[in-house]
């Protein structure tokens, strides 16, 4: 288990101390304090979260850390709320405290502990100048005064001083190297950047990252990325110290999925050249105009296997007993929803802070009904927030640590250069045929062909790529309308060379290996720290929804009209961000359904060591 820091906080902090003391207020107690105007029912682990989402949501988007940045604080506000539990164990911090009054010493230590681990970690971030004086007026709103800084002693507010005290002296050590923000210095790109406005590509090797340059780089928040040129964010996250990941990989590579498909490999180089027009087929549904229909109830999709696509959704709603009412929508609307909902794009809380937010909308639901692990008896909403947080976002850290530590080691391509590279060689099927290369792409009818003389005539379906006769043109989305509010690209015969995913301009392709999806690693992990902690592997009333509004898009105009997202299980939930990404045009099946694999295995071993700190057991 790598878990290697200290369960109770050394001699430069604290030693574990084991009190009983008359609580002290530091500007008035819950009984006296109006609290927070907006949202007066959430509990103060919640109003964290929610704040620590906030920040996320104004910052650069690195999945990682954010990661991190929940769990540590997620840590922070467990170990506060343990140490007046006699039965529990502290994470970073395992102090045993008593109080006349624990709901308002809880409150207050959670909270310094909150806001300082927060206010250390986004002073410098994206969005401090709102971010901060949102820490700061929570605080204010909590009656609680900042400028209490004391580490010392055994009021509450000393108590959660220590606790962060303790978390960011250990984070200036967990391998993230924070003090150098992050950066992996020992990390160089083998191919040169892919020009996105330039036709083609030129790779050393086909089967490793390449970085993108892009003529107006933004960040996938829409914050702008001065040089253009991408860099692999935190390419060494694999050995960041983990909460329950196994040591069971090579060093910087907690779990090892084996290696991806390679082109040129005789073992998968079909699987390769297959999976790259997998996403074109993908791309080529993204036209609204075709006007081809699907149901996305959960009575037709959803139940896949465990790394596969094979579900075919559920006979009946298990609470209800009745079956799933259809919910036909328009094809290309909900391939692109899904790309645009999962994308975690402008204001978004990254796939991490996602799961915190579909956590949330979970936990109003079950509320009052609220049973750990779906058994035993009914706790109050902060004993349950503080403890899903701790499980869920162990999860999702170690989702970031063991998902990035198989990017920096596989450093594997990115579909947008799988496609250009190919298409640019020719065509694998035909070793008589035009454009032949045996490392081109395969010919599928009415998806990927060769332009000819006969096909680029007036009226014939290449008629537009007049002059590029003997080149490989592919079926697919066309790329970002002049107008996106108001336009829809559509798709058509493109070049291969000229291919791009559905995403914005100014974004295109994250900027880290593809293998394996951060997405289904992430996904795939919380939903089985849901599982766990629910008691059920359904979402409440056998049915999740997210209704997206029509004409909400980003990236074009749509959806034609409104699109609700139905789940049966939080692993269909899962299952469909990863899928969305091959309809993004970000990831191959082959990141999502080894990430899939992966995150599974995290979320169950967070959830089972979540459990030992909640009865005391872990920690020694």
């Amino acid at each position: 288990m790598s878990r290697n820091r200290g369960i109770v906080i050394g001699a430069s902090v604290a030693v574990a101390v084991i009190a009983t003391i008359a609580f002290v207020t530091t500007r008035a107690d819950s009984t006296t304090c109006p609290g927070p105007t907006e949202h007066p029912e959430w509990s103060v682990a919640r109003h964290w979260n929610e704040a620590t989402l906030d920040a996320i949501r104004r910052d650069l988007p690195a999945p990682t850390v954010h990661a991190r940045n929940l769990f540590h604080v997620s840590a922070a506000m467990w170990d506060a709320w343990a140490a007046y539990e006699a039965s529990a164990s502290g994470y970073f911090v395992d102090e045993d405290h008593d109080a006349g009054d624990i709901e308002e010493a809880r409150r207050v230590a959670m909270s310094h502990a909150a806001f300082r681990i927060l206010e250390s970690r986004y002073l410098d971030s994206f969005g401090a100048v709102e971010t901060i004086p949102q820490f700061d007026n929570l605080m204010d709103d909590l009656c609680l005064d900042r400028e209490i800084t004391t580490t010392d002693g055994d009021t509450p507010a000393a108590l959660g001083n220590r606790i962060a005290a303790f978390v960011l002296e250990f984070g200036l050590g967990d391998g993230s190297n924070e003090i150098e923000d992050y950066d992996d210095p020992n990390y160089e790109p083998l191919n040169s950047a892919l020009v996105v406005n330039a036709r083609g590509t030129q790779m050393v090797d086909p089967n490793r990252w390449q970085p993108l340059q892009i003529e107006a780089m933004l960040s996938q928040n829409g914050i702008p990325v001065e040089n253009g040129v991408q860099e692999f964010i935190d390419s060494h996250w694999g050995f960041v110290t983990s909460f329950a990941l196994p040591d069971a990989g090579p060093p910087g590579m907690p779990i090892d999925p084996g290696p991806p498909p390679l082109l040129g490999d005789p073992a998968t180089d079909e699987t390769f050249k297959n999976d790259a027009t997998v996403v074109i087929r993908f791309s080529s549904l993204l036209d609204p105009a075709a006007g081809a229909t699907i149901d996305i109830s959960p009575g037709a999709i959803g139940g896949d296997p465990l790394g596969t696509y094979d579900g075919v959704g559920y006979d009946v709603n298990p609470v209800s007993g009745e079956p799933y009412t259809a919910n036909v929508v328009n094809l290309a609307d909900f391939g692109r929803v899904m790309a645009e909902f999962w994308a975690d794009g402008p204001a978004s809380e990254t796939p991490p802070g996602h799961w915190n937010t579909l956590a949330n909308t979970v936990s109003d639901t079950l509320d009052p009904e609220l049973r750990v692990g779906g058994a035993g008896d009914v706790v109050d909403r902060l004993e349950w927030d503080v403890k899903l947080y701790l499980a869920l976002n162990g999860a999702m850290h170690d989702g970031a640590v063991a998902a990035w530590g198989t990017k920096g080691h596989y450093d594997y391509v990115r579909p947008i250069s799988m496609v250009r590279h190919m298409g640019g060689l020719g065509q694998s099927t035909d070793p008589d045929g035009l454009a032949y290369h045996p490392d081109g792409l395969p010919l599928i009818e009415n998806l990927v062909e060769v332009i000819t003389e006969e096909t680029t005539e007036p009226g014939e379906r290449h008629e537009n790529l007049l002059g590029h006769e003997g080149e490989v043109a592919v079926y697919a989305w066309s790329g970002v309308p002049g107008d996106p509010e108001n336009d829809v690209a559509g798709v058509e015969w493109i070049l291969a060379v000229d291919w791009l995913p559905y995403q914005l301009p100014t974004f295109v392709t994250p900027s880290f290996a593809a293998y394996v999806s951060g997405h289904s690693t992430f996904s795939r992990a919380g939903a089985e720290v849901l599982t766990g902690f629910t008691g059920s592997e359904y979402f409440p009333g056998g049915l999740g929804e997210w209704t997206v509004p029509a004409n909400s898009l980003e990236f074009e105009a749509g959806p034609t009209a409104d699109v609700t997202l139905q789940w049966a299980r939080y692993a269909d939930a899962a299952d469909q961000a990863g899928v969305s990404r091959i309809y993004g045009g970000i990831h191959v099946p082959a990141d999502d359904l080894e990430g899939r694999k992966m995150g599974y295995e995290i979320g169950r071993a967070a959830w089972d060591l979540a459990q030992d700190y909640f009865d005391g057991s872990a920690g020694g």
